[in-house]
């Protein structure tokens, strides 16, 4: 079941890179006269060391055939033409289907034979292919082409490039941005003054497109909008054709959407009637893309049809409209030159891939721990001075040599389990489940079985027949039977060190290693008691002798497990929005917690397996205060913090409990109104922490405060902003970074406000017409990005600290990248007040 659940998280979240776009092949296109009306011709792709592309004839099973798409009128063909070059014919592991392809080392060439009228000079259209190497495969890209019969020549065109002009004029994006959609015009003329007008959308493999009649509560439903004129009226506009899927979609909270899939092409059919064929309609499309891990901002098209010649297409914007633009002052460049400059070389080595060092140490560090406490569990205890009496009996060195094997094959075998379990459910997909509020939901179950387990109420054992294969091999000596007589105790002990094991291996769950490097931990610690009593036996006598204390430290873990349990419904319940496990009743929880186990040890509770309590010893009283001073410390979480305006969480509770801003009875914060009064952007925004919405004013604050900025490029139907916002901006150490060390400025790409007047974007060669495109381009101009969330920190002088760092719910990590950033920060205004 719990395979079953990783697998289909890891499916469901798996996120591909596009932080650098790949661009492997190079595609070029001529002609060959062969007669007056025919032609061959001829597509050339130039492809990079590694890479393959696929056949026409490939299996469809597979990969994405390569495919030629002509859009001329008066173009007549047979077959699929001839493919010369390096090909390879047989079963690819990577699709596990028998494909076709054509490898790097020649150039693959297409020669097509076609047939045109008379009249046609140009032959255009598009070309579909898919490139692979040994790791991993692009989505499927259209290259357009036009090719001019009379030269028989065509440019060069690199993959991924878009053609956004009735003219053919590239307009290539910035690394990092991502344009999964093209869309394309058609118009036929119906008869009695009517026109059909459609506007067809092409998506990449895995992208959808949204219905223009879709719930808006959830993604941007696509619109579609004319110039007011005249001469004609939109008769009709309810026909879409595609693959239409409609349903409860969990990527917007449940909202009912209605999206278009990417096999077939997502087209819009408009019915329009005009009094004058002779003169354009023009108008605007709107429409957002998304795939299974993020959605991309709104996009916003010109176009423009003609019903006279029956063309529509994009509109490309003229030099004479720049020129008039530019001398009523409608232009922008968003590119700041510090930013850019700095984000090559930014002045901390912050974000972008962490160091996992220390995070990998506290995980090593929680292992050893487990299993220091599991070496307190009957179940293990009493084997030490059996097991160590079994090595003694031959001389002191083979007994000393013999303890350390038996040492090191009890890491052997946990460390194996460990790196299993991670090659099993997959690096990440252990990472998914921290956050996912199903997998949390059947954590908290686990746990407290778990507890009760340690109660004393049932015992979680392996099959018998285990420990008996085991033990037959353990009888045969040697190095062998040395190795099988720790995998017994491995399997004997599963009733005290299972509990211990599953919790220490979820609560490494964030780390791609964390479970082998936390079964590392958890082994040695297992380990070392057996080594050094074999090899100073005469230490033995030292040991306390087995009794009622190891059930005691049963139940107190127990106890202990119950605690945790609720630290996953408090995920479960910050995910889904339950709204009922909040700060006092998560802290209240801990606190009665605290107070069973010093009730428990001092005698007035009792399990199955309790004797009564006669003595108490001044071990058992040092842990009764020390839980005592627990419960004490917890109860202080409910002091009221000033500055804050909510409950004082402790530093110890970080990342365990839910932030203080999560509670039933304080009154939410109130924003300051002297400010307010001053930033007209100012206001509260994710989890109540004060942020500014417009760039330049948050800059403007952070010198006035000499503090760092955070950016924060973010979206209202962004999902996985969201997700950050709920599992990590929520996390106490976090918030309060975020509230007292920085200026938060959060920019919203799909914000929907009107620009007073539209706004020729240098960067993108388009217009802008409302606040969310100013920040989207804003976002490519600086970072080359158009996806979110991005989070970068900057100095209030604009230098980036540090890599920006895009989704990935890592709290540790996301902790160390703010702390690096305002050690770098303040290390600055250090060696500035010093000058």
């Amino acid at each position: 079941m719990l395979r079953f659940l990783s697998v289909s998280i890891l499916l469901f979240f798996t996120v591909q890179s596009f932080g650098q776009l790949a661009d492997p092949v190079k595609w070029s296109f001529s002609s060959e006269k062969v007669s007056e009306k025919e032609y061959v011709l001829i597509y050339t792709a130039k492809i990079d060391k590694g890479w393959t592309v696929y056949s026409q004839e490939t299996n469809e099973d597979g990969p994405v055939p390569t495919e030629i798409t002509y859009e001329s009128e008066g173009v007549s063909y047979d077959g699929k033409g001839e493919e010369i070059g390096h090909k390879k014919e047989g079963l690819d592991s990577y699709f596990d289907v028998v494909v076709t392809k054509f490898l790097d080392d020649e150039d693959f060439i297409i020669k097509h034979n076609v047939k045109v009228d008379p009249g046609v000079t140009n032959v255009s259209g598009f070309l579909t292919f898919m490139a692979c190497d040994d790791s991993k495969c692009l989505p499927p890209t259209d290259i357009d082409f036009d090719i001019n019969l009379a030269d028989g020549k065509s440019s060069d065109v690199p993959s991924g490039v878009m053609s956004i002009s009735m003219n053919g004029t590239d307009n290539a994006m910035p690394s990092g941005v991502i344009s999964p959609v093209k869309w394309s015009f058609e118009i036929t003329n119906e008869g009695n003054d009517e026109y059909l007008l459609k506007y067809i959308a092409n998506a990449e493999e895995g992208w959808s497109v949204y219905s223009q009649f879709t719930n808006d509560d959830g993604p941007v439903p696509t619109l579609i909008l004319y110039e007011e004129e005249d001469h004609y009226s939109v008769v009709d506009r309810s026909v879409e054709k595609g693959h239409k899927k409609k349903g409860l979609d969990p990527f917007f909270d449940g909202v009912e959407v209605i999206k278009f899939l990417s096999d077939e092409p997502f087209i819009i059919e408009h019915r329009i009637k005009t009094t004058d064929p002779s003169k354009e309609i023009k108008g605007g499309l709107e429409f957002m893309a998304c795939d299974d891990t993020e959605c991309l901002p709104p996009d916003f098209i010109d176009f423009s049809f003609k019903p006279s010649i029956l063309k529509g297409g994009i509109v490309a914007i003229s030099e004479e409209e720049v020129q008039k633009s530019t001398e009523e002052g409608n232009v922008i460049d968003n590119t700041i030159p510090k930013i850019v400059s700095s984000l090559e070389n930014p002045t901390a080595e912050c974000g972008g891939i962490q160091e996992l060092s220390t995070n990998l140490w506290l995980t090593f560090i929680f292992g050893f721990i487990g299993g220091l406490l599991a070496l307190l569990t009957p179940c293990v205890f009493p084997m030490i001075p059996l097991t160590v009496s079994f090595f003694t009996k031959d001389t002191k060195r083979k007994g000393w040599v013999n303890g350390l094997i038996y040492g090191a094959s009890i890491i052997v075998i946990y460390v194996t389990l460990g790196i299993v379990i991670t090659a099993v459910f997959g690096a990440d997909s252990l990472n998914r489940l921290s956050t996912n509020w199903i997998a949390n939901s059947i954590f908290f179950l686990v746990f407290i079985f778990f507890a009760f387990s340690f109660f004393g109420y049932y015992e979680i054992t392996l099959p018998s027949s285990w420990s008996n294969k085991s033990d037959k091999m353990a009888d045969k000596g040697g190095f062998v039977g040395i190795f099988f007589m720790a995998f017994t105790l491995a399997i004997v002990s599963f009733s005290c060190t299972g509990p211990i094991i599953g919790s220490a291996i979820v609560e490494s769950a964030s780390s791609k290693i964390g479970p082998s490097v936390v079964m590392t931990g958890f082994a040695l610690a297992l380990a070392i008691p057996f080594g050094l009593f074999a090899a100073f036996p005469a230490w033995l006598n030292s040991l306390p002798k087995s009794g009622s204390w190891m059930t005691s430290v049963k139940v107190v873990l127990g106890f202990l497990e119950i605690a945790l349990a609720f630290k996953f419904l408090s995920v479960a319940d910050l995910t889904n929005h339950w709204g009922f496990l909040r700060y006092e009743l998560f802290i209240g929880i801990w606190i009665v917690v605290a107070i069973l186990i010093v009730l428990y040890l001092l005698g007035y509770i009792r399990f199955p397996h309790d004797a009564p309590v006669k003595k108490i010893k001044p071990l058992r009283w040092g842990f009764i205060g020390l839980f005592a001073a627990a419960a004490i410390y917890l109860m202080t979480g409910f002091n009221y913090n000033e500055k804050t305006q909510a409950y004082d969480s402790k530093e110890l509770l970080s990342g365990l409990a839910p932030p203080a801003q999560y509670n039933f009875f304080l009154e939410k914060p109130t924003l300051n109104p002297d400010l307010k009064e001053r930033f007209y952007s100012y206001k509260k925004c994710a989890n109540n922490l004060d942020c500014f919405t417009d760039y330049y004013e948050g800059v403007a604050y952070a010198k006035e405060v000499n503090k760092p900025v955070f950016l924060d490029f973010t979206g209202h139907a962004c999902v996985n902003c969201r997700k950050m916002e709920e599992h990590v901006w929520i996390k106490t150490d976090v918030h309060s970074k975020l509230s007292n060390d920085f200026v938060l400025v959060s920019l919203y790409s799909d914000d929907d406000k009107d620009l007073d007047e539209k706004i020729y974007s240098v960067t993108q060669d388009k217009y802008l017409r409302d606040v969310g495109n100013m920040w989207t381009d804003f976002q490519i101009a600086n970072f080359g990005s158009n996806t979110q969330p991005l989070y970068a920190m900057m100095t209030p002088d604009e230098e980036i600290i540090g890599q920006p760092r895009g989704y990935d719910p890592n709290y540790k990590e996301y902790v160390e990248f703010l702390e690096c950033g305002l050690a770098n920060f303040n290390k600055q205004k250090i060696l500035i007040g010093e000058k």
